[in-house]
């Protein structure tokens, strides 16, 4: 049995580039029947690589590409975007989503919640939501942390409802990209690209009819190191490869840590592969030089996510057969 240390993710990149690739084209002409890929591009790393093996699948004539912030995106975000638009030599479309999301009370109602938990909070200011007490074994709580326009720091725990409304709104941001997503491709022929990786995909991190709506999900197999380690491999710009993960949905920087995964995403790799292969957490606490209760409450935290998380995955449930069409 091999060492439990980062380098069990490693894997030949140009066989598996070449064979994603191949799968791209099958999946697109002889299943799809569509003539092209919507690829949306944020500027991180997963939507980059997606739609670097698009283009190298089909050709950049053949992608075409969706910039899509909101008022509380990164402006780096959308910069990286667009360098990655012309390394890669694809159609692309800007389109500022706020005031779609301002007409339908996204920003509002979150602005309710938030308010709930800290009636101060108001013009100027900032926040995000973060996670604690799953790592250590005990209930995961949610917490706002918000910063005045003075630059002062709160921190408050969310009630369960605030929390929940917090989130249906800003799922809004991600179902609006994908309704513009599928009106390209339903204009141009073309099919929709999903951009998980593999501990997106298995931890459900994406929102249902959201970014988890799509046509083929070229990376969902790939851990997110392996993300990085394609990206240069394709040869990728380096302000794109050195993205540092993060959800960009809240207008504090907010690391996917801190927000839903357990670990870092270096050390969330390693769990997930030694978790996927049977590796006791004895030898997950070495690896990763935490406690073994640590490492076995990070176990926990993935097959929780994956029990609660389940219905994401699921398609609509019938309540009789159908079956002409099973």
């Amino acid at each position: 049995m091999s060492q439990l240390d980062h380098h069990v993710l490693d894997i030949d990149y140009q066989s598996e580039a070449d064979r994603i690739c191949a799968r791209l084209r099958e999946i697109t002409a002889r299943q799809l029947h569509r003539r092209g890929l919507v690829v949306a591009i944020s500027g991180g790393i997963d939507s980059s690589v997606s739609c670097a093996l698009a283009v190298r699948a089909l050709g950049p004539e053949r992608v075409f590409t969706l910039i899509l912030p909101e008022q509380d995106s990164s402006d780096d975000s959308a910069a990286r975007a667009r360098i990655l638009a012309e390394h890669l030599g694809v159609r692309t479309e800007t389109v500022d989503i706020a005031p779609a999301l301002a007409a339908i009370g996204c920003y509002r109602a979150r602005d309710e919640a938030v308010r709930n938990t800290l009636p101060e909070y108001g013009e100027g200011w900032k926040f995000k939501i973060v996670i604690d007490g799953g790592t250590e074994g005990r209930i995961n709580r949610f917490r706002l942390v918000a910063q005045s326009p003075d630059g002062t720091m709160h921190e408050r725990d969310l009630a369960l409802a605030d929390y929940l409304t917090i989130v249906a709104a800003t799922n809004f941001k991600q179902r609006i990209r994908k309704t513009l997503e599928y009106f390209h491709a339903d204009r141009l022929n073309y099919g929709v690209v999903g951009t998980p990786n593999r501990v997106e995909y298995d931890q459900g991190f994406f929102v249902k009819n959201g970014d988890g709506s799509a046509d083929v999900k070229p990376i969902a197999h790939l851990y997110k190191s392996q993300v990085y380690g394609m990206a240069r491999h394709l040869g990728l710009p380096e302000r794109v490869c050195a993205a540092i993960p993060t959800t960009d949905t809240y207008s504090l920087s907010q690391g996917q840590d801190e927000f839903y995964f357990a670990l870092p995403y270096q050390q969330m790799d390693l769990a997930l592969w030694a978790l996927n292969h049977g590796r006791p957490a004895g030898e997950l606490a070495i690896a990763l030089g935490i406690t073994p209760a640590h490492a076995q409450a990070v176990y926990d935290d993935i097959r929780n996510k994956r029990r609660t998380t389940k219905y994401l995955h699921m398609a609509p449930v019938l309540a009789g057969d159908v079956p002409e069409l099973d």
